[in-house]
């Protein structure tokens, strides 16, 4: 019996009209029609509300093969006793959604907030070689400086009001628990749901940070001057930027899946590990973006210095395994 089915059965079983059951869920009556009608399916909140009105397991809502009507129930148990409920997996999965594209937005920041001091000391240069009368080079270090300060400003702001907005539902990647039951078989659906959309943002994400290249390449082969140099470096790194959001924000939605679930990094034994891990990830990041700083400010080659994060994620991939094994073996 499918989901249009079970609702029918069980709104008569109530006595109830497509009006009422649309009143107590807060939809409209074409809504519950669709549902009923198979021309839609309801969403996580209403598949909730749905179970608890009708005193029936999600499981039994949303499982075809399960034909016999299955009261709502708990399971319990957990290496600490720890029960994550149907609601709070609703509401994390939300946050985590409406978020995604916040923290996206901020790692993008941060990764296009050098374009201004670029193209405005390409300006600057220009002008000494009296094609332009725009900008003095030291009116370009000081406004494109304070741009990037600006951009990254932002960005931090963003990233901090989201970690305040999350650090309530930490344990979830932290800690072991047990999901209430239910729980499992909605998440996974979800997950499954969006698993082409996010191979599609990471597939597309990949292509793009691939191709950013290609436009400095062509520029180079051409001999174009400069400006128009610094103009592709600027190209490139909006390139970056783009795939850089798509896939951030793409991973973030996943994410939450995976920490439900308990799978890849948020198994047991990788929490474990991860606990260990935690101080050197952020010494390593704290290095690594104090040396890229203070290099590309004393130089003011910021179109080359931002190779040192590809580099610096591998070396740290190689650092964090190494420290894994080491853990592992202790």
């Amino acid at each position: 019996m499918i989901l249009a089915d079970k609702i029918i059965k069980l709104r008569k079983q109530r006595g109830w009209s497509q009006e009422q059951l649309a009143e107590m869920l807060n939809v409209s009556r074409q809504s519950v029609s669709k549902w009923e009608g198979g021309l839609s399916i309801p969403d996580l909140d209403k598949i909730i509300k749905m179970s608890s009105l009708f005193g029936v397991s999600t499981d039994y809502l949303l499982k075809d093969e399960v034909e016999e009507i299955q009261p709502a129930t708990t399971e319990k148990g957990g290496a600490d006793g720890l029960v994550i409920s149907m609601e709070e997996a609703a509401k994390f999965m939300e946050i985590k959604e409406k978020l995604s594209s916040k923290t996206a937005l901020a790692v993008a920041l941060f990764i296009l907030c050098p374009i201004p001091l670029i193209l405005l000391g390409a300006l600057s240069e220009r002008m000494v070689n009296g094609e332009m009368a725009f900008i003095t080079e030291d009116m370009a270090g000081g406004l494109g400086v304070a741009i990037l300060l600006v951009m990254v400003a932002i960005g931090v702001v963003i990233t901090i009001l989201n970690e305040m907005q999350l650090s309530k539902y930490e344990y979830i990647g932290k800690e072991e628990f047990t999901l209430e039951y239910g729980v499992k078989g909605i998440v996974e659906r979800k997950m499954e749901e969006y698993a082409q959309s996010h191979r599609t943002s990471i597939a597309g994400g990949v292509a793009l940070c691939i191709t950013a290249v290609v436009p400095m390449m062509l520029a180079v082969a051409l001999s174009v001057s400069d400006f128009v140099m610094a103009c592709m470096v600027c190209v490139l790194l909006t390139l970056i930027a783009i795939a850089t959001y798509l896939m951030v924000r793409s991973s973030n939605i996943n994410d939450s899946y995976l920490r439900l679930l308990q799978l890849e990094d948020f198994t047991p034994e990788k929490k474990y590990i991860s606990k260990k891990l935690h101080t050197l990830t952020v010494v390593y990041f704290c290095i690594v973006t104090a040396a890229y700083l203070a290099v590309s400010f004393a130089t003011g080659a910021w179109s080359k210095t931002w190779a040192v994060w590809p580099v610096a994620a591998v070396l740290y991939m190689a650092v964090e395994s190494f420290a894994a094994a080491q853990i592992k073996k202790g």
